[in-house]
């Protein structure tokens, strides 16, 4: 795994996904991507779940190489804790042969958080600016594509995407934080019944 502080994208080996295997190890690094470093304490009441059990997922991705101490932060009675990347990636296909069950619980933490992030902002919905109300959309297509045309709309997806991200330049004074989720799910021929839903062409 390179160093994912040089490029802010951590490419996933056998050591990180099996570290990142775990649901709360997936909010943790969620939380401190999003929101910057903190300590156990405070991560672990946004999670609903005590400080030790915090502290203990946290060194776990401290020695995968996915999160660090701020040690500028930090002090004898309080650990302080950063991401040192802002994009994960699961990129080696040979990983879901050699680790099937870590490559499984990974994208199972990983839907359940979006999930929640989706929940989260429904809750929010009625009390959201009238303005970002308008931007909020839960939108699905249903596509016949070959696996070529799957890559190629995956690979362009992120291209139109990359345009949008600041994260090496300052955003203007009246940007907030949006959460973008892309899904991409084959259904291939021996999936269940109407699994295509209305819309798709037969």
């Amino acid at each position: 795994m390179s160093d994912p502080r040089e490029s802010g994208v951590v490419v996933l080996d056998a050591k990180g996904l099996r570290a990142l295997a775990h649901p709360v190890r997936v909010q943790l690094v969620d939380l401190l991507r999003r929101h910057g470093p903190s300590t156990a304490t405070r991560l672990a009441e946004r999670l609903g779940v005590n400080s030790g059990t915090a502290s203990y997922h946290l060194r776990r991705l401290g020695a995968a190489g996915l999160v660090e101490e701020d040690t500028e932060r930090g002090n004898a009675r309080e650990r302080w804790w950063r991401s040192v990347h802002q994009v994960t990636r699961l990129n080696d296909e040979g990983l879901s042969d050699r680790e099937p069950e870590a490559v499984h619980t990974y994208m199972q933490s990983i839907a359940a958080l979006y999930n929640l992030r989706t929940q989260q902002a429904l809750n929010e919905l009625q009390t959201m600016p009238h303005a970002w109300r308008r931007v909020f959309d839960l939108s699905s297509f249903a596509l016949r594509l070959t696996t070529e045309e799957g890559r190629r709309l995956r690979a362009e997806l992120g291209e139109v995407i990359a345009r949008y991200r600041r994260d090496d330049e300052p955003a203007p004074p009246d940007a907030e934080r949006v959460v973008l989720i892309t899904e991409l799910l084959p259904e291939p021929a021996g999936g269940p019944p109407g699994s295509g839903g209305p819309g798709e062409d037969e």
